[in-house]
């Protein structure tokens, strides 16, 4: 197997001129794993084969590795010193087991997942056919475009290694730009959630915002909420709790109350994320000292009516009508 050494420069540095130090296999074109492929191109390593299932991923491999052969994973894993597994995270333990007892897996190569979910013991079964298990998770949104391959520049990734593999993984993610940031393999499960709560949970609430703004009669909603989510996010990064503002963090009761119940009206299955939210926000605020406690009480309790279904508030009257089911969570996913 070929050595990995330390990157010369950025991933996207001229290496015309060093030879390829890595064969590089992709299995499962979806949006990550050729952007990876292509990355690690730039920096000098040479990718030789991908699998890909569905017409749009071999088009997306065909777009973001022109001349790659599409191969069936077996022989990916036949050709490739380094094979980048880039599936969906509940399809991975049966795809390593498979290739595993299926004699595909050789010792000495670089098996390296992508998932934020697990750490290295999800490729156990390869281990145990020789190949050195490398979890490499880009902390990014991928759209399935070269633009994916320049946004590596300063991602971090979640690396798990085992210890003498360690050196190996990080000197990987630098060559494609990133920064790696050690995570145990235990802390694995909750990295994942931290960052699926941060940035999966932001794209659904940012689309429910443009939608009731649509609503509400504004023509470019995205051109609205682009500079306020942009200082929100930063202000966010810097500060931390301190940056809350709002109605919630103010304690104006009955300012979130009419939210609820315009939401009630117009929006329905976006009310139960709008008081979870709330609700969350509210005991954020209490902790650091920024909603004073005799205004918490009358805001935590229209948000607790909401969770009854009664919607009422002090001082604005009755809430608005609405059967149970229209208050019923929507559920999202990652």
């Amino acid at each position: 197997m070929s050595t990995v050494h330390p990157p010369e420069g950025t991933a996207g540095t001229d290496t015309r001129d060093r030879p390829a130090r890595l064969t590089v296999g992709v299995v499962g074109a979806g949006r990550v794993g050729p952007a990876l492929a292509a990355s690690l191109q730039l920096a000098g390593h040479r990718p030789v084969a991908v699998s890909g299932v569905s017409d749009a991923s071999q088009r997306r491999a065909e777009k973001m590795l022109p001349g790659v052969p599409l191969v069936p994973p077996a022989e990916v894993l036949q050709r490739a010193d380094l094979v980048l597994l880039t599936v969906p995270d509940d399809a991975l333990p049966g795809l390593v087991t498979g290739l595993a007892e299926t004699g595909a897996v050789r010792p000495g190569q670089l098996l390296v997942h992508t998932s934020g979910r697990y750490g290295v013991s999800v490729l156990d079964p390869a281990l145990r056919a020789g190949a050195l298990p490398l979890a490499l998770h880009p902390a990014m949104t991928f759209t399935g475009s070269p633009v994916d391959v320049q946004r590596l520049a300063g991602c971090s990734f979640g690396v798990t290694a085992p210890g003498e593999l360690r050196l190996a993984a990080e000197a990987l993610v630098i060559e494609m730009g990133g920064e790696p940031e050690w995570i145990s393999e235990e802390s694995r499960p909750l990295y994942h959630a931290a960052l699926a709560l941060g940035s999966n949970h932001l794209i659904t609430l940012v689309a429910q915002s443009m939608e009731l703004l649509r609503k509400a009669g504004v023509g470019a909603p995205d051109r609205m909420l682009g500079p306020l989510l942009g200082a929100a996010l930063d202000n966010a990064l810097r500060s931390g709790d301190a940056a809350l503002t709002g109605p919630v963090a103010r304690g104006d009761a009955g300012t979130v109350a009419a939210h609820i119940a315009e939401l009630r009206e117009h929006s329905p299955q976006t009310v139960a994320g709008y008081v979870a939210m709330a609700r969350a926000t509210a005991d954020r605020a209490l902790a650091h000292g920024l909603l004073k406690a005799e205004l918490a009480e009358d805001l935590l309790g229209v948000l607790a009516d909401e969770g009854t279904g009664t919607g009422s508030a002090p001082g604005d009257g009755p809430g608005t009508d609405a059967d149970d089911d229209e208050n019923g969570p929507e559920g999202n996913d990652r």
